[in-house]
């Protein structure tokens, strides 16, 4: 399955309607309260009852609730069905532009605006494989396995806006994405050996992306300018960059030149411990035949 395939598979992958709102961001609460405001000023004209409501367009009254009052994020199936139900012309629909820039948590939400302009990226993890190349499945497993645990809530919309970050890869033009990655995190098999192979697939198929070069970082090597922990530079297309990394300012993002190049340092010394992008590949298929 290729990266956009995917993509556009793993935002249905759940039934639930919609999320509910984080009340620290404050965006998103108005953006949600005033989608909540105008449909149930909408139903309320047509002298629709909640439980008609509810029952029409397939969801629970204590849903049809919240989302009315603003405590719930609804998906844009939800508006579609809503927007027929009451027959509002596509204006309910239209509300989905306004609700899209918000249904993601608010830290995913900034994250995905700079990937969103950035014309390069050079991105490390230790620990995982990068967000921007994980399976939905992968996401999940590693959500999971959180201490203390996500609500499912929690875990699903998460696994939503990271699956809507990927859209970086469709963007045109394309930005130049450099990814690295530890061996140790292709083998251990979180959420089981299926999810590992899909795991695994899914980075061959990110790796023939003429915009994309993926490179694996051997265990068995002796020397690792890494050690720091995970390195995120992006560039701009006016010549400006932000990084970060949790040696650098204690992880905040940084854009002065001192930290950028200290950060730039290290990610190119990494680069050439690491093996080829050929090699890569050629290793990640040899992991693939053992899994």
């Amino acid at each position: 399955m290729s990266v956009s395939d995917e993509a556009a598979q793993a935002g249905t992958e759940t039934d639930e309607p919609g999320w509910e709102v984080d009340q620290d961001d404050d965006w998103a609460l108005a953006v949600i309260t005033t989608v909540g405001r105008q449909l149930r000023l909408r139903r309320e004209a047509t002298d629709m009852r909640v439980g008609d409501f509810a029952q029409a367009v397939g969801y629970g009254e204590d849903l049809v609730y919240k989302i009315g009052s603003g405590k719930r994020i609804p998906r844009p199936e939800y508006l579609d069905m809503a927007d027929e139900v009451l027959n509002a012309g596509g204006l309910i629909a239209a509300m989905k532009e306004d609700v899209k820039k918000v249904r993601y948590p608010k830290k995913v939400r900034d994250l995905a605006q700079m990937e969103a302009r950035a014309v390069e990226l050079q991105l490390y993890d230790p620990l995982h494989v990068h967000g921007l190349l994980q399976t939905a499945e992968c996401t999940r497993a590693l959500l999971s396995m959180r201490r203390p645990s996500y609500s499912a809530d929690e875990v699903e919309r998460f696994i939503a806006a990271r699956v809507a970050r990927r859209a970086i890869f469709e963007r045109n033009p394309v930005p130049d994405l450099s990814f690295v990655i530890e061996e140790w995190t292709l083998r251990r098999p979180l959420g089981g050996r299926e999810v590992l192979r899909g795991q695994l697939e899914h980075l061959l198929d990110a790796a023939q992306l003429c915009n994309v070069e993926l490179q694996v970082m051997p265990i068995e090597r002796y020397e690792h300018a890494g050690v720091d922990g995970g390195i995120e530079v992006l560039k701009f297309e006016d010549g400006s960059a932000v990084g970060r990394s949790p040696a650098v300012a204690n992880g905040r993002p940084v854009s002065d030149l001192r930290h950028l190049r200290i950060l730039e340092l290290r990610y190119g010394i990494i680069r050439a411990q690491a093996l080829t992008p050929r090699e890569s590949s050629a290793f990640i298929e040899e992991l693939l035949g053992e899994t």
